[in-house]
Protein backbone atom coordinates (compact mmCIF):
# COMPACT_ATOMS: atom_id res chain seq x y z
CA UNK A 1 0.00 0.00 0.00
CA UNK A 2 1.41 3.45 -0.81
CA UNK A 3 -0.30 6.61 0.65
CA UNK A 4 -1.68 9.76 -1.06
CA UNK A 5 -3.80 12.83 -0.70
CA UNK A 6 -5.72 14.62 -3.18
CA UNK A 7 -4.04 18.05 -2.37
CA UNK A 8 -5.79 19.54 -5.09
CA UNK A 9 -3.92 19.77 -8.22
CA UNK A 10 -6.10 22.54 -9.15
CA UNK A 11 -5.52 24.51 -6.27
CA UNK A 12 -2.32 25.68 -7.08
CA UNK A 13 -3.54 26.87 -10.16
CA UNK A 14 -6.64 28.59 -8.82
CA UNK A 15 -7.32 32.34 -9.79
CA UNK A 16 -10.40 32.37 -7.81
CA UNK A 17 -13.68 32.50 -8.96
CA UNK A 18 -14.80 35.51 -7.09
CA UNK A 19 -13.40 37.26 -9.89
CA UNK A 20 -15.46 36.18 -12.37
CA UNK A 21 -18.69 37.18 -9.65
CA UNK A 22 -18.97 40.95 -11.57
CA UNK A 23 -22.47 42.62 -11.79
CA UNK A 24 -22.52 41.32 -15.09
CA UNK A 25 -22.98 37.67 -14.24
CA UNK A 26 -24.00 38.26 -10.79
CA UNK A 27 -27.75 36.96 -11.39
CA UNK A 28 -26.16 33.74 -13.22
CA UNK A 29 -26.88 31.90 -10.18
CA UNK A 30 -30.62 32.92 -10.13
CA UNK A 31 -30.94 32.26 -13.67
CA UNK A 32 -29.56 28.39 -13.52
CA UNK A 33 -32.14 28.03 -10.82
CA UNK A 34 -34.89 29.79 -13.13
CA UNK A 35 -34.23 27.51 -16.91
CA UNK A 36 -33.63 24.15 -14.91
CA UNK A 37 -36.86 22.98 -16.00
CA UNK A 38 -36.13 24.02 -19.56
CA UNK A 39 -32.41 22.63 -19.19
CA UNK A 40 -34.05 19.33 -18.07
CA UNK A 41 -36.80 19.12 -21.21
CA UNK A 42 -35.99 17.11 -24.34
CA UNK A 43 -33.75 19.18 -27.15
CA UNK A 44 -34.37 19.41 -30.57
CA UNK A 45 -30.53 19.81 -30.93
CA UNK A 46 -27.45 17.92 -29.02
CA UNK A 47 -24.92 21.07 -29.42
CA UNK A 48 -23.42 23.50 -27.13
CA UNK A 49 -24.99 26.20 -28.48
CA UNK A 50 -28.53 24.33 -27.76
CA UNK A 51 -27.73 23.75 -24.13
CA UNK A 52 -26.53 27.64 -23.61
CA UNK A 53 -30.36 28.36 -25.64
CA UNK A 54 -31.86 26.47 -22.70
CA UNK A 55 -30.16 28.10 -20.45
CA UNK A 56 -31.03 31.66 -21.41
CA UNK A 57 -27.17 32.16 -21.84
CA UNK A 58 -27.18 31.57 -18.35
CA UNK A 59 -23.34 30.77 -17.64
CA UNK A 60 -22.55 27.35 -15.89
CA UNK A 61 -18.58 27.74 -15.17
CA UNK A 62 -17.93 31.36 -13.96
CA UNK A 63 -20.86 32.00 -10.94
CA UNK A 64 -20.45 31.73 -8.14
CA UNK A 65 -22.00 28.04 -7.27
CA UNK A 66 -19.33 27.09 -9.67
CA UNK A 67 -16.65 27.97 -7.28
CA UNK A 68 -13.55 26.95 -8.96
CA UNK A 69 -15.04 24.55 -11.42
CA UNK A 70 -13.10 26.93 -14.10
CA UNK A 71 -9.95 26.63 -12.87
CA UNK A 72 -10.03 23.05 -12.16
CA UNK A 73 -10.92 22.30 -15.83
CA UNK A 74 -7.95 24.07 -16.58
CA UNK A 75 -6.08 22.43 -14.77
CA UNK A 76 -7.17 18.75 -15.84
CA UNK A 77 -6.46 20.28 -19.54
CA UNK A 78 -3.61 21.56 -19.28
CA UNK A 79 -2.01 17.79 -17.64
CA UNK A 80 -3.79 16.18 -20.12
CA UNK A 81 -1.06 14.30 -21.14
CA UNK A 82 -1.67 12.03 -18.28
CA UNK A 83 -4.42 10.86 -20.22
CA UNK A 84 -2.47 9.80 -23.34
CA UNK A 85 -3.99 13.35 -25.04
CA UNK A 86 -1.70 16.64 -26.42
CA UNK A 87 -2.65 19.68 -24.14
CA UNK A 88 -2.87 22.00 -27.24
CA UNK A 89 -6.17 20.17 -28.48
CA UNK A 90 -7.93 21.87 -25.86
CA UNK A 91 -6.40 25.66 -25.91
CA UNK A 92 -5.22 26.24 -22.41
CA UNK A 93 -3.79 29.12 -23.22
CA UNK A 94 -6.60 30.56 -25.08
CA UNK A 95 -8.68 29.53 -22.59
CA UNK A 96 -6.59 31.13 -20.15
CA UNK A 97 -6.51 34.39 -21.80
CA UNK A 98 -10.68 34.78 -22.17
CA UNK A 99 -10.64 33.58 -18.61
CA UNK A 100 -8.71 36.77 -17.40
CA UNK A 101 -11.29 39.27 -20.07
CA UNK A 102 -13.50 37.08 -17.86
CA UNK A 103 -12.29 39.34 -14.67
CA UNK A 104 -13.54 42.68 -15.98
CA UNK A 105 -17.19 41.45 -15.41
CA UNK A 106 -18.27 42.57 -19.38
CA UNK A 107 -21.24 39.73 -20.13
CA UNK A 108 -19.56 39.11 -24.09
CA UNK A 109 -16.46 38.51 -22.07
CA UNK A 110 -18.00 36.28 -19.75
CA UNK A 111 -20.09 34.28 -22.08
CA UNK A 112 -17.96 34.18 -24.40
CA UNK A 113 -15.32 32.49 -21.82
CA UNK A 114 -17.82 30.28 -20.58
CA UNK A 115 -18.60 28.93 -23.75
CA UNK A 116 -15.26 28.22 -24.59
CA UNK A 117 -14.69 25.99 -21.32
CA UNK A 118 -17.84 24.26 -22.69
CA UNK A 119 -16.62 23.48 -25.87
CA UNK A 120 -12.96 22.43 -24.51
CA UNK A 121 -15.43 20.05 -21.46
CA UNK A 122 -17.15 18.49 -24.25
CA UNK A 123 -14.13 17.55 -26.19
CA UNK A 124 -12.20 16.31 -22.99
CA UNK A 125 -15.36 14.19 -22.48
CA UNK A 126 -15.93 12.74 -25.78
CA UNK A 127 -11.96 11.78 -25.72
CA UNK A 128 -11.83 9.74 -22.09
CA UNK A 129 -14.96 7.90 -22.97
CA UNK A 130 -13.48 5.92 -25.80
CA UNK A 131 -12.28 2.37 -25.90
CA UNK A 132 -8.82 2.88 -25.09
CA UNK A 133 -8.48 -0.94 -26.30
CA UNK A 134 -7.22 -2.55 -23.59
CA UNK A 135 -8.20 -6.22 -24.09
CA UNK A 136 -11.69 -6.52 -23.33
CA UNK A 137 -14.22 -8.23 -24.90
CA UNK A 138 -17.96 -6.47 -25.45
CA UNK A 139 -19.86 -9.41 -24.89
CA UNK A 140 -22.69 -6.95 -25.52
CA UNK A 141 -21.34 -4.14 -27.41
CA UNK A 142 -23.79 -1.98 -26.17
CA UNK A 143 -21.95 -1.42 -22.78
CA UNK A 144 -18.95 -0.10 -24.60
CA UNK A 145 -17.97 3.30 -23.72
CA UNK A 146 -19.83 5.39 -25.50
CA UNK A 147 -18.95 9.70 -25.51
CA UNK A 148 -22.32 11.45 -24.54
CA UNK A 149 -23.68 14.51 -26.79
CA UNK A 150 -22.53 17.94 -25.92
CA UNK A 151 -25.74 18.45 -24.19
CA UNK A 152 -25.98 15.52 -22.41
CA UNK A 153 -22.16 16.20 -21.06
CA UNK A 154 -23.05 19.77 -19.91
CA UNK A 155 -26.52 18.89 -18.94
CA UNK A 156 -24.57 16.07 -16.72
CA UNK A 157 -22.19 18.83 -14.82
CA UNK A 158 -25.21 21.18 -14.90
CA UNK A 159 -27.18 18.86 -12.74
CA UNK A 160 -24.32 17.88 -10.07
CA UNK A 161 -24.84 19.16 -6.77
CA UNK A 162 -21.53 20.83 -7.24
CA UNK A 163 -20.00 21.29 -10.34
CA UNK A 164 -16.37 22.29 -8.69
CA UNK A 165 -16.50 18.56 -7.00
CA UNK A 166 -17.86 16.72 -10.20
CA UNK A 167 -14.52 18.11 -11.94
CA UNK A 168 -12.57 17.32 -9.35
CA UNK A 169 -13.50 13.66 -9.25
CA UNK A 170 -14.33 13.57 -13.18
CA UNK A 171 -17.61 12.63 -12.35
CA UNK A 172 -18.20 11.35 -16.07
CA UNK A 173 -15.76 8.50 -15.21
CA UNK A 174 -15.35 5.81 -13.05
CA UNK A 175 -14.73 6.71 -9.17
CA UNK A 176 -10.84 5.03 -10.18
CA UNK A 177 -10.20 7.37 -13.03
CA UNK A 178 -9.83 10.56 -11.18
CA UNK A 179 -7.89 8.77 -7.99
CA UNK A 180 -5.84 6.83 -10.47
CA UNK A 181 -5.05 10.11 -12.33
CA UNK A 182 -4.18 12.37 -9.15
CA UNK A 183 -2.15 9.42 -8.19
CA UNK A 184 0.35 10.16 -11.38
CA UNK A 185 -0.20 13.93 -11.16
CA UNK A 186 1.01 14.17 -7.96
CA UNK A 187 4.24 11.75 -8.18
CA UNK A 188 2.80 9.42 -6.00
CA UNK A 189 4.47 6.71 -7.15
CA UNK A 190 8.40 5.19 -5.92
CA UNK A 191 9.64 3.99 -9.32
CA UNK A 192 9.22 4.62 -13.30
CA UNK A 193 7.87 1.53 -12.89
CA UNK A 194 5.07 1.95 -11.02
CA UNK A 195 3.89 4.96 -12.24
CA UNK A 196 3.74 2.70 -15.97
CA UNK A 197 1.72 0.32 -13.69
CA UNK A 198 -0.12 3.54 -12.85
CA UNK A 199 -0.72 4.42 -16.24
CA UNK A 200 -1.93 1.08 -17.30
CA UNK A 201 -4.47 1.13 -14.92
CA UNK A 202 -5.62 4.60 -15.58
CA UNK A 203 -6.28 3.50 -19.02
CA UNK A 204 -7.83 0.23 -17.98
CA UNK A 205 -10.24 2.12 -15.50
CA UNK A 206 -11.56 4.06 -18.59
CA UNK A 207 -13.56 1.10 -19.85
CA UNK A 208 -15.54 0.85 -15.99
CA UNK A 209 -18.79 2.57 -16.18
CA UNK A 210 -19.28 5.99 -14.71
CA UNK A 211 -23.45 6.13 -14.43
CA UNK A 212 -25.09 5.78 -11.57
CA UNK A 213 -26.49 2.43 -12.31
CA UNK A 214 -26.49 -1.30 -10.80
CA UNK A 215 -23.32 -3.17 -12.29
CA UNK A 216 -20.81 -6.03 -10.81
CA UNK A 217 -17.35 -5.15 -10.75
CA UNK A 218 -14.97 -8.36 -10.66
CA UNK A 219 -11.44 -7.75 -10.38
CA UNK A 220 -9.50 -10.85 -11.11
CA UNK A 221 -5.67 -9.40 -10.08
CA UNK A 222 -7.63 -8.74 -6.84
CA UNK A 223 -10.14 -12.00 -6.17
CA UNK A 224 -12.79 -10.06 -5.51
CA UNK A 225 -16.26 -8.73 -6.65
CA UNK A 226 -18.20 -5.66 -6.18
CA UNK A 227 -21.61 -5.05 -6.34
CA UNK A 228 -21.99 -0.71 -7.20
CA UNK A 229 -25.02 1.14 -7.25
CA UNK A 230 -25.19 4.91 -7.44
CA UNK A 231 -21.41 5.00 -8.14
CA UNK A 232 -20.17 3.36 -5.03
CA UNK A 233 -19.52 -0.17 -3.73
CA UNK A 234 -22.28 -1.70 -1.79
CA UNK A 235 -21.22 -4.59 -1.29
CA UNK A 236 -18.32 -7.16 -1.85
CA UNK A 237 -16.85 -10.74 -1.81
CA UNK A 238 -14.10 -12.55 -2.56
CA UNK A 239 -13.60 -15.31 -5.73
CA UNK A 240 -12.28 -17.60 -6.98
CA UNK A 241 -10.35 -17.28 -10.62
CA UNK A 242 -8.52 -18.33 -13.43
CA UNK A 243 -5.51 -20.23 -12.68
CA UNK A 244 -2.70 -18.78 -14.27
CA UNK A 245 -3.03 -21.44 -16.91
CA UNK A 246 -6.60 -20.63 -17.44
CA UNK A 247 -6.41 -17.00 -16.40
CA UNK A 248 -9.86 -15.00 -16.02
CA UNK A 249 -10.69 -12.81 -19.71
CA UNK A 250 -11.68 -9.09 -19.35
CA UNK A 251 -15.29 -8.93 -20.69
CA UNK A 252 -18.34 -6.90 -20.16
CA UNK A 253 -21.75 -8.08 -20.81
CA UNK A 254 -25.25 -8.38 -19.33
CA UNK A 255 -26.32 -11.18 -16.81
CA UNK A 256 -29.70 -12.26 -17.82
CA UNK A 257 -30.75 -15.21 -15.77
CA UNK A 258 -30.07 -17.26 -13.14
CA UNK A 259 -29.98 -21.28 -14.31
CA UNK A 260 -30.72 -23.40 -10.80
CA UNK A 261 -29.35 -26.66 -10.58
CA UNK A 262 -27.02 -26.29 -13.22
CA UNK A 263 -25.09 -29.08 -15.39
CA UNK A 264 -21.29 -28.32 -15.31
CA UNK A 265 -20.08 -28.82 -19.11
CA UNK A 266 -16.34 -30.20 -18.91
CA UNK A 267 -14.33 -27.99 -21.27
CA UNK A 268 -12.63 -30.92 -23.36
CA UNK A 269 -9.51 -29.07 -22.52
CA UNK A 270 -9.87 -30.04 -19.23
CA UNK A 271 -11.48 -33.48 -19.14
CA UNK A 272 -8.12 -35.11 -18.08
CA UNK A 273 -7.05 -32.61 -15.69
CA UNK A 274 -10.33 -32.71 -13.88
CA UNK A 275 -11.71 -36.05 -14.50
CA UNK A 276 -9.32 -38.32 -16.36
CA UNK A 277 -6.81 -38.53 -13.92
CA UNK A 278 -8.76 -39.00 -11.09
CA UNK A 279 -10.53 -41.73 -12.48
CA UNK A 280 -7.15 -43.83 -13.49
CA UNK A 281 -6.50 -43.30 -9.66
CA UNK A 282 -9.86 -44.20 -8.49
CA UNK A 283 -11.16 -46.75 -11.28
CA UNK A 284 -14.58 -45.60 -12.75
CA UNK A 285 -16.42 -45.44 -9.14
CA UNK A 286 -14.84 -41.97 -9.31
CA UNK A 287 -16.85 -41.04 -12.86
CA UNK A 288 -19.98 -42.28 -11.35
CA UNK A 289 -19.45 -40.64 -7.74
CA UNK A 290 -19.27 -37.67 -9.14
CA UNK A 291 -22.26 -37.70 -11.30
CA UNK A 292 -20.29 -37.46 -14.74
CA UNK A 293 -21.91 -38.29 -17.52
CA UNK A 294 -20.64 -38.47 -21.25
CA UNK A 295 -22.71 -37.23 -24.13
CA UNK A 296 -22.50 -36.87 -27.82
CA UNK A 297 -22.84 -32.92 -27.79
CA UNK A 298 -23.61 -29.85 -25.15
CA UNK A 299 -27.13 -29.84 -26.96
CA UNK A 300 -30.38 -29.59 -24.48
CA UNK A 301 -31.18 -33.61 -25.24
CA UNK A 302 -27.63 -35.08 -26.09
CA UNK A 303 -26.88 -38.69 -26.13
CA UNK A 304 -25.77 -40.51 -23.87
CA UNK A 305 -22.49 -42.57 -24.36
CA UNK A 306 -21.00 -45.38 -22.41
CA UNK A 307 -18.00 -43.55 -20.66
CA UNK A 308 -16.41 -47.02 -19.38
CA UNK A 309 -14.90 -46.97 -22.90
CA UNK A 310 -13.59 -43.73 -23.31
CA UNK A 311 -9.58 -44.16 -23.92
CA UNK A 312 -8.07 -41.52 -21.20
CA UNK A 313 -4.65 -42.31 -22.15
CA UNK A 314 -5.55 -40.23 -25.94
CA UNK A 315 -7.84 -38.03 -23.83
CA UNK A 316 -4.83 -36.52 -21.98
CA UNK A 317 -2.50 -36.57 -24.64
CA UNK A 318 -4.45 -34.81 -26.63
CA UNK A 319 -5.61 -37.30 -29.35
CA UNK A 320 -9.58 -38.03 -28.10
CA UNK A 321 -11.52 -35.19 -27.19
CA UNK A 322 -14.70 -35.98 -24.86
CA UNK A 323 -17.64 -34.48 -24.03
CA UNK A 324 -18.91 -34.59 -20.30
CA UNK A 325 -21.21 -32.84 -18.47
CA UNK A 326 -21.87 -33.21 -14.45
CA UNK A 327 -25.01 -33.91 -13.20
CA UNK A 328 -26.60 -31.40 -10.50
CA UNK A 329 -25.73 -32.41 -6.75
CA UNK A 330 -23.60 -31.51 -3.83
CA UNK A 331 -20.91 -32.51 -5.99
CA UNK A 332 -21.03 -30.43 -8.71
CA UNK A 333 -18.47 -28.00 -9.45
CA UNK A 334 -21.18 -25.14 -10.37
CA UNK A 335 -22.66 -25.36 -7.22
CA UNK A 336 -26.27 -25.35 -7.22
CA UNK A 337 -26.14 -21.80 -8.77
CA UNK A 338 -24.82 -19.98 -12.00
CA UNK A 339 -25.54 -16.48 -13.43
CA UNK A 340 -25.39 -16.73 -17.12
CA UNK A 341 -23.94 -13.89 -19.66
CA UNK A 342 -23.33 -16.28 -22.92
CA UNK A 343 -20.02 -15.36 -24.06
CA UNK A 344 -17.24 -17.14 -26.08
CA UNK A 345 -15.15 -18.06 -23.80
CA UNK A 346 -17.56 -19.98 -21.47
CA UNK A 347 -17.07 -18.47 -18.17
CA UNK A 348 -19.70 -17.66 -15.99
CA UNK A 349 -19.99 -16.04 -12.28
CA UNK A 350 -21.32 -19.82 -9.94
CA UNK A 351 -21.55 -21.07 -6.67
CA UNK A 352 -18.94 -23.80 -5.47
CA UNK A 353 -18.74 -26.42 -3.46
CA UNK A 354 -15.14 -26.81 -2.22
CA UNK A 355 -15.69 -23.51 0.10
CA UNK A 356 -12.05 -24.15 1.75
CA UNK A 357 -10.61 -22.67 -1.23
CA UNK A 358 -12.15 -19.31 -0.19
CA UNK A 359 -9.83 -19.09 2.40
CA UNK A 360 -6.79 -18.93 1.05
CA UNK A 361 -5.48 -15.43 0.20
CA UNK A 362 -4.46 -16.38 -3.55
CA UNK A 363 -7.43 -17.67 -5.48
CA UNK A 364 -6.59 -18.77 -8.90
CA UNK A 365 -7.64 -22.30 -8.53
CA UNK A 366 -10.38 -22.17 -11.63
CA UNK A 367 -10.44 -22.83 -15.38
CA UNK A 368 -11.59 -19.54 -15.80
CA UNK A 369 -15.02 -19.42 -14.45
CA UNK A 370 -15.52 -17.21 -11.47
CA UNK A 371 -16.53 -18.65 -8.40
CA UNK A 372 -18.70 -16.95 -5.55
CA UNK A 373 -18.05 -17.09 -1.99
CA UNK A 374 -21.68 -16.31 -1.18
CA UNK A 375 -23.76 -16.77 -4.40
CA UNK A 376 -27.05 -16.33 -2.64
CA UNK A 377 -26.13 -13.21 -1.56
CA UNK A 378 -25.31 -12.19 -5.15
CA UNK A 379 -28.88 -13.81 -6.23
CA UNK A 380 -30.60 -11.78 -3.57
CA UNK A 381 -28.68 -8.39 -4.74
CA UNK A 382 -29.55 -9.48 -8.30
CA UNK A 383 -33.20 -10.39 -7.73
CA UNK A 384 -34.16 -8.60 -4.77
CA UNK A 385 -35.68 -11.53 -3.46
CA UNK A 386 -34.34 -14.63 -2.19
CA UNK A 387 -34.09 -17.48 -4.27
CA UNK A 388 -34.59 -21.56 -3.59
CA UNK A 389 -32.65 -24.82 -5.15
CA UNK A 390 -34.83 -27.13 -3.43
CA UNK A 391 -37.92 -27.23 -5.65
CA UNK A 392 -35.88 -25.96 -8.98
CA UNK A 393 -35.63 -28.53 -11.77
CA UNK A 394 -32.25 -29.31 -13.52
CA UNK A 395 -31.02 -26.20 -15.10
CA UNK A 396 -34.06 -24.06 -14.11
CA UNK A 397 -34.21 -20.81 -15.84
CA UNK A 398 -34.74 -17.74 -13.66
CA UNK A 399 -34.62 -14.45 -15.64
CA UNK A 400 -33.81 -11.03 -14.24
CA UNK A 401 -36.33 -8.49 -14.92
CA UNK A 402 -34.09 -6.07 -15.78
CA UNK A 403 -30.46 -7.39 -16.78
CA UNK A 404 -27.51 -6.09 -15.09
CA UNK A 405 -23.86 -5.61 -16.55
CA UNK A 406 -21.02 -7.49 -15.27
CA UNK A 407 -17.33 -6.24 -15.58
CA UNK A 408 -14.68 -8.72 -15.56
CA UNK A 409 -11.25 -6.37 -15.65
CA UNK A 410 -7.41 -6.79 -14.45
CA UNK A 411 -6.92 -3.99 -12.52
CA UNK A 412 -3.32 -4.39 -10.29
CA UNK A 413 -3.73 -0.57 -8.90
CA UNK A 414 -6.78 0.14 -7.00
CA UNK A 415 -7.46 3.16 -5.22
CA UNK A 416 -8.25 2.51 -1.38
CA UNK A 417 -9.49 5.29 0.40
CA UNK A 418 -6.46 7.55 0.38
CA UNK A 419 -3.82 5.31 -1.10
CA UNK A 420 -3.25 3.21 -3.78
CA UNK A 421 -3.10 -1.03 -3.70
CA UNK A 422 -0.99 -2.66 -5.94
CA UNK A 423 -1.88 -6.50 -6.77
CA UNK A 424 0.34 -9.32 -8.34
CA UNK A 425 0.35 -9.37 -12.13
CA UNK A 426 -0.61 -13.02 -11.70
CA UNK A 427 -1.65 -13.66 -15.58
CA UNK A 428 1.63 -11.00 -16.90
CA UNK A 429 -0.94 -9.02 -18.19
CA UNK A 430 1.55 -5.63 -17.16
CA UNK A 431 4.22 -7.20 -18.44
CA UNK A 432 3.42 -7.81 -21.68
CA UNK A 433 1.98 -4.12 -21.85
CA UNK A 434 4.84 -2.92 -21.21
CA UNK A 435 7.02 -4.66 -23.03
CA UNK A 436 4.29 -3.34 -26.14
CA UNK A 437 2.05 -6.72 -26.08
CA UNK A 438 -1.27 -6.98 -26.13
CA UNK A 439 -2.10 -10.49 -23.53
CA UNK A 440 -5.37 -8.72 -22.29
CA UNK A 441 -7.60 -11.66 -24.03
CA UNK A 442 -6.14 -15.11 -22.91
CA UNK A 443 -8.72 -17.34 -23.10
CA UNK A 444 -10.41 -20.37 -24.85
CA UNK A 445 -13.60 -21.21 -26.12
CA UNK A 446 -15.10 -23.43 -23.50
CA UNK A 447 -18.20 -24.49 -22.24
CA UNK A 448 -18.23 -23.64 -18.43
CA UNK A 449 -15.03 -23.23 -16.58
Amino acid sequence: MHSFRKNGLAAALMLGAAAFCAPAAAGAQTATVATAAAVAKPQTGQTVADFYKARHGAPLWLTPAAGDAAQQLLALLTTATIDGLSPDKYHPADLQAALDKARSGKRKYVQRADEALSEAFVAYVDDLRQDPGVGITWVDPSLKPTPPTPLAALLAAASAPSLSAYVSDMGWMHPFYGELRDAIAEHKYSTDQQREILELNLERSRILPAANSRYILVNAAQQRLFMYDNRKPVDSMVVVVGKTKYPTPMMAAYIRYAALNPYWYVPPDLAWDDVGQFVEKQGFSYFEKMGYEQVSDWSKNPQILDARKIDWDAVRDGKTEVYLRQKPGPENFMGRIKFMFHNEFGVYLHDNPRRNLFKESVRYFSGGCVRLEDAWRLSKWLFHRDLSWQDAGTEQPVPLDQPVPVYITYMTAVPDGQAIAYYDDAYGRDKAKLAGMDNGKSGTSVAGR
